[in-house]
């Protein structure tokens, strides 16, 4: 996501769980920031990288007040922070229930509130949440993480709600199965057999989506599911 963005000449600020070296992989990004014509000192196309535990609220404060003395003021903000622990719910401890919620819902929650804090001063900005199809329909075997994601849905259409009168606009891409780290132990065979497209998808897919609600300036409040029919099946 954030090579398609670089690609755009966006500026682009990136959270990541880790410090790494391969930022340009896409495969650590949690939360990414864009800015366009704020006077910026970097070129056109250039990012800059900061580890953020976003479920912290102080790690969050610090990292966006970082990352706008670098780039400036957030026009865009993009929520891609996930993680599942696929269980029956009866066999799911309070730590692992903790950690879905603190990572796929607080974590967008804070966020969300640092970035709108800088566009309600502008009076402008665009703000998409990852979500999943399993927090729009439901899974078995998932019911904690369909919670957290169904709730950020709930969060973000609330929150849509709020910021539209100062032109702050709220959306949520709600993926399937995609090609990711939290899918390359699945059983991609079996699976993709309930989908009605055929295959999983790739992170282009899901980012193409994201950049089309980032820009689509009369859409808010909206659930964009990009799942190649799954949702269909379920």
């Amino acid at each position: 996501m954030l090579l398609a963005q670089i690609q755009r000449g966006e500026n682009v600020g990136v959270l990541l769980r880790h410090p790494t070296p391969s930022v340009l992989s896409g495969q650590d990004e949690i939360c990414w920031l864009g800015f366009r014509g704020c006077g910026s000192s970097m070129s056109s196309g250039d990012h800059l990288a900061l580890s953020c535990d976003v479920a912290k609220e102080h790690d969050v404060q610090n990292t966006f007040e970082e990352i706008e003395k670098n780039l400036g003021r957030v026009n865009f903000l993009v929520n891609a922070a996930g993680i599942n622990r696929d269980n029956l719910l009866v066999r799911t401890n309070a730590e692992d229930m903790l950690s879905q919620l603190h990572t796929n819902l607080l974590g967008s929650m804070l966020t969300c509130r640092a970035a709108v804090k800088t566009m309600i001063k502008q009076q402008a900005g665009s703000i998409v949440n990852v979500g999943s199809v399993a927090g729009v329909k439901g899974s078995s075997g998932q019911s904690v993480y369909s919670a957290s994601k169904g709730g950020l849905v709930a969060f973000s259409r609330s929150l849509a709600k709020e910021v539209a009168r100062k032109k702050i606009r709220v959306n949520v891409v709600a993926p399937g199965f995609v090609h990711t780290d939290m899918t390359k132990d699945l059983k991609e065979e079996h699976l993709k057999k309930n989908i009605p497209l055929g295959r999983f998808g790739d992170p282009l897919d899901v980012a193409h989506a994201v950049v089309f609600l980032l820009e689509s300036p009369y859409i808010t409040g909206h659930v964009l599911v990009v799942d190649g029919g799954l949702q269909l099946t379920m």
